[in-house]
């Protein structure tokens, strides 16, 4: 039930005391009255709420902070990416934003990561506007017969107050934006920034953190086929995961991150956050239908003033245009439950150099290393204002958010698939053959039909060949008709075989020069098998071709 208190308690956390109102657990449609009453957004043609970011975007690495406490300091890895703030610093930065927060009133919802009670992590989520307060209520599970507010007791309480900026010399932070973790406190403090990603963000950290050691927590979208059959699909933005797990012929269990017990896998996240731009209903009729329902939230879209109908193809404001749902939109979706033990995992990447295949089958320890170095193409305008690739890699598909050691969730990953006997697949949904200048990009049927096949097992029947660079194997014939047999090895489709190796010699090279940055942290056993998966032609010489990737 919904609770409206004039006089606002403490809600659990010290400082907190007078406020001038707790608008708690708000409905859907009460949300919607307090963001257009405070003039935080528009209501969109069929029922959607547009809001704006303004010129937030995800931080970087740089504005995270891990608290250096009692406890991160025995549970937290401290590598060069994680950095770490002062107790004194923290206390003056808190008491700063308790200050802000007077007289204001506070949304919170009180609700759950876990699609199962057994694993759910209960947390409260308090934001100074109503939209951020939609957002976490599409994200997260509600919970059911909450009790009443002074007696809900969290496993971690997230304060989100994007008009509070840090003073950098006061509170030791790097600019004015910044997420701030306090495991001993149970607390994370979001500022200086509107972009609800980092709500997102912030709670997986938390729940990583808090789930028990026998669950495996990933990043990953996952799926379900008509037998029950498991399909996780890890990757970072823009290779196409949210867009491959929903697939209209398979059930889809969850958008961004789950956890893997010895039961099965179950689904963290009650909603799904995708990006918008260029989308098109044909390749993802459930995700566009979504933009056109009441309760979606459309971040950063454009609104035509007089129709109040969107246009998902305008980037004048941004590219990174969302959507955040719950869930029960998605006609296909699976609510809650735990499902059996993943029977294909699918490791993607969007290469704009034209250098992996659309797909390629690895073994465990293949697996392992693409999932610790996480490598996409990410693009980034130039000071000419043209957008160019940049190599990528993320270790474990973002290294800030987990704190034991990377090679402790490879073998954490090894493990399981090694236990499950899961079929693994490399699916790049970039590029191949020719790069980005000169090629154009895999369609999204082409790799939804390459997913299939993997699953379906129409691979087990060809013949495979491998690749003498990466040591994956290609396919060597097309396990479907719709699907080309000359795209199915980029080697197949350069104009200039010596240029391509070059290309794929100088990639193979970063994966390793990626790989040398943790390798002295994994164990003797793991270092050695992992420095063997991919073989560099040391005759190459970059700099006399006068070549860079």
């Amino acid at each position: 039930m919904a609770d409206q208190q004039p006089s606002a308690p403490e809600i659990a956390i010290p400082g907190l005391a007078h406020l001038s109102q707790i608008r708690r657990n708000l409905t859907t449609g009460a949300l919607y009255e307090e963001i257009v009453t405070h003039r935080e957004g528009q209501i969109a043609h069929l029922g959607p709420m547009v809001v704006r970011t303004g010129h937030d975007a995800e931080m970087p690495s740089s504005d995270k902070f891990i608290v250096k406490d009692s406890v991160s300091e025995k549970t937290v890895y401290w590598d060069n990416v994680k950095n770490e703030l002062s107790l004194n610093f923290f206390n003056t930065l808190y008491r700063r934003l308790l200050a802000y927060m007077q007289s204001k009133t506070a949304y919170v919802q009180d609700c759950m990561a876990g699609s199962v009670e057994e694993y759910g992590i209960r947390m409260r989520i308090i934001t100074e506007t109503a939209w951020h307060s939609l957002f976490a209520r599409n994200m997260f599970y509600q919970i059911p017969d909450a009790p009443p507010l002074e007696a809900f007791d969290p496993a971690f309480t997230l304060i989100h107050v994007p008009g509070f900026h840090a003073i950098p010399e006061m509170d030791g932070t790097d600019t004015a934006s910044f997420v701030i973790i306090s495991l001993e406190r149970k607390m994370v403090l979001i500022g200086g920034t509107t972009y609800a990603g980092e709500i997102k963000q912030a709670v997986f950290t938390m729940v990583n953190h808090l789930m028990p050691e026998d669950v495996f927590v990933m990043r990953c979208s996952a799926n379900v086929g008509p037998d029950d059959d498991v399909a996780i699909f890890m990757g970072r933005g823009e290779t196409g995961k949210t867009t491959l797990a929903n697939d209209p012929a398979r059930r889809f269990l969850g958008d961004h991150s789950h956890g893997w017990s010895e039961k099965g896998i179950f689904n963290l996240d009650w909603g799904g956050y995708a990006k918008l731009y260029g989308i098109r209903e044909e390749n993802q009729p459930y995700i566009h239908a979504c933009t056109r329902r009441f309760g979606t939230l459309l971040e950063n879209v454009s609104l035509n003033q007089e129709s109040r109908r969107i246009d998902t193809d305008d980037n004048n404001l941004t590219e990174n245009i969302r959507a955040a749902y719950p869930i029960s939109h998605l006609p296909n979706a699976i609510r809650s439950g735990v499902y059996g033990h993943p029977e294909n995992l699918f490791l993607l990447t969007c290469d704009a150099f034209g250098v992996l295949p659309p797909i390629a089958r690895l073994t465990p320890e293949q697996s392992v290393y693409a999932f610790l170095s996480a490598y996409t193409s990410k693009f980034k305008q130039t000071e000419t204002g043209e957008m160019a690739p940049e190599v990528m890699f993320d270790v474990s598909f973002g290294d800030a958010a987990l704190a034991l050691p990377p090679h402790a969730y490879g073998r954490k990953l090894l493990e399981k698939i090694k236990e499950h006997r899961i079929k693994c697949w490399l699916v790049n949904t970039g590029w191949s053959g020719e790069p980005y200048t000169r090629g154009e990009r895999i369609k999204i049927g082409h790799s939804r039909a390459l997913i299939r096949a993997a699953i379906s097992g129409a691979f087990n029947t060809i013949s495979w060949e491998t690749d003498p660079v990466f040591q994956f194997e290609v396919p060597v014939q097309s396990p479907d008709e719709n699907i080309p047999a000359e795209m199915l090895n980029p080697r197949k489709q350069v104009a200039d075989p010596g240029e391509y190796e070059l290309r794929a010699n100088r990639l193979a090279a970063e994966f390793v020069k990626d790989f040398k940055k943790f390798e002295s942290d994994i164990p003797e056993e793991m270092r050695v098998m992992l420095s063997q998966i991919i073989s560099v032609d040391d005759s190459f010489d970059f700099e006399d071709y006068d070549f860079n990737i």
